[in-house]
């Protein structure tokens, strides 16, 4: 499957504030991409339904409909449950941003925000989504740098050297390999974990984590800690 170049892809702009809209628009359309602005939640449904864009930057702040129920809303659609999305926030409130990535979001920046990182956050998410489109449906061993997890085996390499992983660290290593650069709630590693029913301390899965570093050794850095929301694989 042949990806599309830049020019192809389209960036919804879910945004009220004109100024900020009109500044989110101009970043985009620099970096070479096609940008749709919308002023509502509501709106924005509408067009994705209508004409799904490549990627949705949504304003959590909306005066209609709140952004989060407006991402809600794109993960029950078939339409458009696919569609990455990229939350653009002011509150600062870790709550908010656990809640919009337990709801699908891909990503998020606050406001202000840099440019670059905008374009950084854009371009990532579109590369992961494309890589995993293109990847093969059923994958046994995925690679990572230079860390290799066999799903078959339940084993882990580096540099042909198996690394001794409790079932816990292995699972959260392979759940966050599963898509690199997403960032996992702890909730969310936890029901991958154990399932939804499983009452479970999320300092549970810090302590996991911690342990999981040291065994891999200058690799472990390779897993990141999100503040305040959770971890990812970079």
């Amino acid at each position: 499957m042949s990806s599309k170049t830049t020019a192809e892809k389209t960036i919804l702009v879910i945004e009220d504030e004109p100024e900020i809209a009109e500044l989110l628009a101009t970043h985009i359309r620099n970096a070479g991409y096609d940008v749709h602005v919308v002023d509502r939640g509501l709106v924005g449904l509408t067009h994705a339904q209508k004409e799904p864009p490549s990627l949705i930057l949504l304003d959590l702040m909306l005066p209609d409909v709140d952004g989060l129920e407006v991402c809600r809303e794109l993960q029950r659609s078939q339409v458009t449950a696919d569609i990455p999305v990229i939350m653009v926030t002011a509150r600062g409130e870790d709550s908010d941003i656990v809640t919009g990535l337990e709801l699908g979001a891909s990503d998020y920046v606050t406001k202000p925000f840099s440019s670059k990182v905008l374009i950084a956050r854009i371009n990532n998410v579109l590369r992961r989504e494309e890589a995993v489109i293109q990847s093969p449906p059923s994958k046994s061993v995925i690679k990572h740098n230079e860390i290799e997890i066999d799903n078959d085996r339940h084993e882990v390499g580096i540099d042909d050297r198996l690394i001794d992983l409790t079932l816990s660290e292995y699972e959260i290593l392979h759940y966050l390999a599963r898509r690199p650069g997403f960032v996992r709630t702890r909730d969310q590693i936890i029901g991958a974990l154990h399932g939804d029913r499983v009452v479970m301390s999320r300092r549970t899965i810090d302590v996991h984590v911690t342990a999981l570093r040291k065994k891999l050794g200058k690799h472990g850095a390779c897993i990141e800690t999100v503040r305040g929301v959770g971890y990812r694989l970079i």
